[in-house]
């Protein structure tokens, strides 16, 4: 097979979304648009994929890292411009070169797959990744001859009105001859409206050359959906999400209201997993077999064990082990892990701790910067006062202990296995093993208190 590229268009300002987040970098369903596009490039074994950045070129290498190599244009001239400036990297090598615009985050593995096998078999110098379009204004035309070929495609602003009446258009994306590529560039003028050099009249330049030049159509126009602003932004999320859920559901998980679930690109989920309405799963989360999500729920960058239990609750940079439960209305805040089979009620904030194995801590509580070994009560209203106003300080709880209602904790300090609380108390020392703690004053009355009280009317 002979070699794999890819040129990924990502200069553009992107005026139209009115927006200081460069265009590509917006994201759809929780990725980038440039990097559902390199992703989706690699997917097709890319030898190599070059970037062609400009404003903001910075953020995307950031974000993209080591996926791609990068060049810069520096002044956007238009697309056969912008692909020039891949020279450098591509100019001289044998092979395929998709070039593909950084603002098409639907187009799909599967169709470039498509395209690029269906170019190389056919022998072609170029083709073109074509859609049926009921509406094609803005779009450029594909032109054809009376025997079906390829002969131009024509820009919106330069169609004539035969022209712009066909409903063939140019998705934005090609597949080269490489060498082929780069010596059309070289005839490239801009001769037209925009006064733009662009990279579709290396379509006729090589029509001209006698070249072969294919076209291979989409089978499913949304995909060929280029974001230019705000409203196509929002089309690219709901297409994206319907693609998401419906390749989960395919996989064995049941989503409630799939019009009203929200799951990222990244997100992974075992069968049998049952999802309610209003849930949204972020980031790389993980969420193991047969979980239920209740209603509402938000998950981020969190790793969910089997025979979960999460109601009505919000999870972030966490970890819940098998046949745990949460909720409803509690939180799990960055660095928690729950070990199997603890319980979490509701109205509960967990922050950077560790909870064993059979712990339980039912309501109204807050733990945090906290180590909880295994079998633990955690009685209603504690609250693990783990900041002195400066630092933060870590609290120890031992196995099998009983913390009563509406204990406070005053870090630093140690709890040690086998001991009790009792309710009211406020633990400012250690508490022994097998010890009893009491840390509240003793109860006081004072007969007929409210007769020496001023009457109020």
């Amino acid at each position: 097979m002979s070699k794999r590229y890819t040129v990924v268009l990502a200069a553009g300002q992107g005026t139209r979304m009115k927006s200081k987040l460069y265009k590509v970098m917006h994201p759809v369903m929780g990725k980038p648009m440039v990097g559902h596009v390199v992703d989706a490039a690699h997917a097709v074994k890319m030898d190599q994929v070059v970037t062609v950045t400009g404003v903001g070129a910075e953020t995307v290498q950031d974000y993209l890292g080591d996926k791609s190599s990068y060049v810069l244009q520096e002044e956007q001239l238009g697309t056969a411009h912008a692909v020039k400036q891949a020279a450098s990297i591509l100019k001289d090598k044998e092979g395929t070169t998709l070039v593909i615009c950084g603002d098409t985050p639907l187009l799909t593995a599967k169709t470039l797959t498509g395209l690029v096998d269906f170019h190389e078999n056919e022998g072609a110098k170029a083709t073109v990744l074509t859609a049926h379009a009921d509406n094609p204004f803005g779009y450029g035309r594909v032109i054809r001859s009376n025997d079906d070929a390829v002969v131009k495609i024509v820009e919106q602003k330069d169609a004539s009105k035969e022209e712009a009446a066909v409903q063939e258009i140019n998705t934005g994306t090609y597949c080269f001859d490489n060498k082929a590529l780069f010596e059309a560039l070289e005839k490239v003028k801009n001769e037209n409206v925009q006064g733009e050099y662009y990279l579709p009249d290396v379509i006729e330049i090589l029509k001209n050359q006698e070249e072969l030049v294919a076209a291979f159509q989409l089978e499913n126009m949304d995909e060929a959906l280029g974001v230019n602003d705000r409203v196509a932004l929002a089309q690219a999320h709901q297409s994206m999400k319907e693609r998401i859920n419906e390749q989960h559901m395919r996989n064995g998980v049941s989503i409630i209201d799939p019009a009203n679930t929200y799951i990222e690109s990244d997100v992974k989920i075992g069968q049998d997993t049952v999802i309610e309405p209003g849930v949204y799963l972020k980031g790389n989360t993980v969420i193991g077999e047969g979980v239920l999500i209740g209603a509402h729920s938000v998950i981020v960058d969190s790793t969910i064990g089997n025979s979960v239990k999460i109601i009505s609750s919000t999870i972030e940079e966490s970890i819940m082990g098998d046949g745990s439960d949460i909720g409803p209305n509690s939180h799990l805040r960055p660095q928690t892990i729950l070990k199997e089979s603890v319980h979490i009620g509701n109205f509960v904030e967990v922050k950077k701790a560790t909870i064993g194995k059979h712990t339980k801590i039912g309501h109204l509580t807050y733990v945090g910067d906290a180590e909880l070994g295994e079998n633990i009560n955690v009685g209603c209203g504690t609250v693990f006062v783990n900041y002195d106003g400066k630092n933060k300080h870590k609290i120890d709880i031992g196995d099998n202990s009983f913390i009563g209602c509406n204990t406070n904790l005053i870090a630093p300090v140690t709890v040690e296995k086998n001991t009790y609380i009792a309710a009211g108390s406020t633990i400012t020392d250690t508490v022994p093993e097998n010890a009893l703690a009491i840390a509240r004053a003793r109860q006081t009355i004072k007969e007929g208190y409210f007769t020496k009280m001023p009457q109020k009317d």
